[in-house]
């Protein structure tokens, strides 16, 4: 490989992690070193969700969600639901990306979602069956922003120089992507806030130079994570037929939240020792029977989680700790044991509002109804846990709460593709 190749990368790449506009600038202005898929907009899925069968998989089957992410928030101005106008720029500016790129990991993935906010627009109510309520405080001890824009654009690939370029078209700082012209989304709506990430191993061993990771640097680089551990896992996911909507106007369509979460990691691994990271990411009986090996990529395609969530009671009074991934699971099943949740989190540096580098965890995930989420994170949280013993606390040896604190969250509905352009409640 040349060194100007590796230059570029590793440019492009601190681009997307920082937002550097300069950066992008200089490496696009140069001939790109493979071309670039163009789209067919014929050839895109019903559901803007739709993603596994075009993204990379392990060799489990595990989904490598694309490395570089871009999330804009979006507003309209004024009151009252979008004009015609506002949904022609829209349409013109989503279809003109669907032209630039194709739908793949080494094109770009994208959806567009609205929250509760958008649609008390309207006079009319979304259907009842619809579960997407205002975002909420989901436990006693966090007391999150919440973002009620009106929509939220969710850009994927595995280029970083895609997402820059099809980021930089969207907002207005370049007349074209991949060669097609594209109007910017700031005709129809204004960009209230810009949200990066990156996920897949090295990534975040690379980034760990930002607040809330010790100066040792101990992210392994094979953890696609901050935390060390690989997740994600496709037995311990929802699918993505389980996560869509099958009936009413909305139907091919899902609900997404997203959350924001602070990392502050110097106890993390400065003070448990890598058996005491596995019980709390995991289960006290990961580590006990040896099951995690480095970052976890030996445990193929389900983390083995099911077969240790009874066993809560039993390790908080033996242990003094439960797991993470053992407490969500217990709301994280339905009826006849299929996963409730498909999350695609991604590590940022962001901080937003600021230029300073602080690590945080973008937490997207879909589900049928938001109800879903809130159920699950209850879980999550194991206040029922802290009574069963003194050494288990609401933020102590309870699962990762001691290390993650949620700064931001937001509700929304993801359309079909059909509904995608500034949908009223009821379309059909």
């Amino acid at each position: 490989m040349r060194p100007s190749d590796v230059s570029r990368r590793e440019a492009l790449k601190a681009a997307v992690a920082l937002g550097s506009a300069s950066a992008l600038g200089a490496c696009l202005d140069r001939e790109p070193d493979d071309p670039v898929p163009t789209g067919d907009p014929d050839a895109k899925p019903a559901s803007q969700h739709a993603w596994r069968d075009s993204v990379r998989h392990d060799e489990y089957g595990n989904t490598e969600l694309p490395r570089h992410q871009i999330l804009l928030y979006l507003t309209l101005d004024g009151e009252g639901p979008p004009s015609a106008s506002d949904r022609t720029a829209l349409g013109e500016t989503l279809d003109a990306l669907d032209r630039a790129y194709a739908w793949h990991h080494e094109g770009l993935l994208h959806s567009i979602a609205y929250s509760p906010a958008y649609f008390d627009r309207f006079d009319e109510s979304l259907p009842e069956d619809i579960d997407l309520p205002e975002p909420t405080a989901l436990s006693p001890f966090e007391s999150p922003t919440f973002d009620r824009q009106d929509a939220v654009l969710h850009l994927a690939s595995d280029r970083s120089d895609v997402v820059l370029a099809a980021d930089r078209a969207l907002r207005g700082e370049r007349e074209t992507a991949n060669g097609v012209s594209i109007p910017p989304v700031t005709d129809a709506l204004r960009v209230d806030s810009r949200r990066t990430g990156f996920v897949g191993a090295g990534l975040p061993a690379q980034h760990q130079d930002a607040a809330g990771i010790p100066d040792s640097e101990p992210v392994p680089e094979e953890s696609p994570l901050f935390m060390g551990f690989e997740a994600g896992f496709r037995g311990n996911q929802a699918t993505e037929d389980y996560v869509t909507l099958d009936s009413g106007p909305f139907a091919g369509g899902t609900t997404k939240v997203i959350a924001n979460l602070r990392q502050r990691l110097d106890d993390w691994y400065g003070e448990q020792n890598r058996e005491e990271r596995v019980m709390e990411m995991f289960s006290p009986g990961h580590a006990v029977e040896g099951l995690v090996e480095g970052v976890g990529d030996n445990l193929g395609d389900d983390s083995g989680i099911d077969q240790f969530v009874d066993d809560i009671a039993a390790d908080a009074e033996e242990y003094g700790r439960v797991g993470h991934a053992q407490k969500a699971a217990r709301a994280n099943r339905d009826a006849d044991g299929n996963v409730r949740l498909l999350r695609r989190h991604f590590e940022s540096t962001d901080d937003i509002g600021s230029d300073q580098k602080v690590a945080s965890l973008h937490f997207p995930s879909l589900q049928r109804g938001v109800s879903a989420f809130e159920e699950v994170r209850r879980a999550m949280n194991g206040t029922d846990v802290t009574q069963l013993t003194p050494a288990v606390r609401q933020r102590v040896n309870n699962g990762i709460l001691e290390y993650i604190f949620v700064r931001r969250r937001g509700y929304f509905l993801v359309p079909p593709r059909r509904h995608r352009v500034l949908p009223t409640p009821r379309p059909e």
